[in-house]
């Protein structure tokens, strides 16, 4: 499998955007839902789903995470 280095590079942006500039990815395929952690580990005491199916967690006031249905839709 090929890697396109740009891809990464292109990322940057929102990682030092990210709270804490830090984030934690995963995606499962199966679901294709990709889940993105501001926090480790993350509790979340609440949640909001957005129009778009993104869920975003918070932890008080704080945004921890999101949760993004329907990924491989998105972008490009």
């Amino acid at each position: 499998m090929a890697i396109n280095a740009r891809d990464y590079v292109s990322m940057l942006p929102l990682l030092r955007a990210a709270p804490a500039g830090e984030i934690w990815p995963s995606y499962d395929a199966e679901g294709d839902v990709l889940y993105i952690n501001f926090k480790k580990p993350s509790i979340a005491e609440d949640s909001e789903l957005t129009e778009d199916d993104v869920i975003v967690r918070f932890e008080g006031d704080q945004v921890i995470g999101l949760t993004i249905f329907h990924a491989s839709e998105r972008g490009e």
